[in-house]
């Protein structure tokens, strides 16, 4: 009986385990949503955690499709973190997003998605480059096509046509 209550002490003092549960390599996901191919996860690595959060340390590149099944958008980042919680995904580094319709072109070192409001977001500087014009400044709020964006501090200089 001695013998017993030590070896509950020795569990009770064990720390407890906060790594990740799972480690995939190369990793390649198709995603649907009501049937539908909506996005593509490629990641050299990634590790996912007992609460639900995924973690991609050797960075991610995503595809979102639209509604004619082609590639609309994409997205990729040095490093990335999905947390369960939150449904928030969170790229950091050399972050960049492309409309493939328009060929806008988005980067910025820190950008989040969330998934159930389908906005990209950020309070870090951004550069956008639309149409041969390249627009910088703080924060920014975007769909998560990137059709529609919002530079929330605009900054830099504007070359305006004078046209006659």
């Amino acid at each position: 009986m001695f013998m017993s209550c030590d070896s509950r002490k020795e569990l009770l003092t064990q720390e407890v385990f906060d790594g990740p549960i799972m480690e995939m390599h190369a990793v390649n996901t198709m995603l649907s949503d009501s049937g539908r191919q909506a996005m593509r996860l490629e990641a050299d690595l990634q590790l996912d955690f007992d609460n639900g959060d995924s973690e991609y340390p050797k960075g991610l590149y995503l595809q979102y499709y639209g509604k004619s099944k082609a590639v609309i958008c994409t997205f990729e980042s040095n490093t990335a973190r999905f947390s369960q919680a939150e449904n928030l995904w969170k790229g950091e580094g050399d972050v960049h997003v492309k409309n493939l319709q328009n060929g806008d072109e988005l980067t910025t070192e820190l950008l989040y998605w969330s998934p159930v409001d389908k906005v990209f977001f950020t309070d870090k500087f951004v550069t956008i480059v639309s149409e041969g014009e390249i627009h910088t400044g703080e924060g920014l709020r975007a769909n998560q096509e990137f059709t529609s964006y919002q530079i929330l501090e605009p900054s830099g200089t504007i070359n305006l046509r004078e046209e006659f």
